[in-house]
């Protein structure tokens, strides 16, 4: 049973928590957006890796090049930031197990805190890697699609 005593520290730790949900929710919308690229950029390659080589002019070739390392790094930009979310649910989760068993888990929450920061500092490096290889590319659409 819980006693009126317990009622400040599970608050304080409610409290503590709802910060970092609301990180959660904003790299989730990252995520969103990377995984929306990430399946326009595959679907893109899927089209032009069905083209037959002969038919491919040098853009098309250099397309599916870039498309390919467009998809590498957004790959490693929603890892690091699906690691960056675990980081901190980990986080959330430490801060009720330090409540619940009256644990000093400062140190850990911190190490888990940094960590998502880290992550998720990497995957937005890796999310601007992918936007300027997408940006820096320019295609001539009358090369890409020839009448038949």
């Amino acid at each position: 049973m819980i006693s009126i005593a317990d009622i400040p520290t599970a608050s304080n730790a409610i409290r503590d928590a709802v910060t970092p949900v609301f990180l959660i929710t904003g790299i989730g919308s990252i995520l969103g957006v990377l995984t929306n690229r990430l399946g326009r950029a595959i679907d893109r390659y899927r089209i032009l890796s069905e083209m037959k080589y002969h038919d491919l002019s040098s853009s098309s070739l250099h397309e599916i090049k870039t498309i390919s390392k467009r998809i590498h790094w957004m790959r490693r930009a929603v890892s690091l930031c699906t690691l960056s979310i675990l980081c901190v649910c980990l986080t959330i989760a430490f801060f009720f197990i330090a409540v619940e068993f009256n644990i000093e888990s400062t140190r850990t929450i911190a190490i888990l805190f940094i960590t998502a920061m880290l992550t998720l500092t990497c995957g937005l490096l890796c999310f601007m890697r992918e936007i300027s290889l997408a940006t820096n590319e320019t295609f001539d659409i009358d090369t890409l699609i020839k009448p038949k």
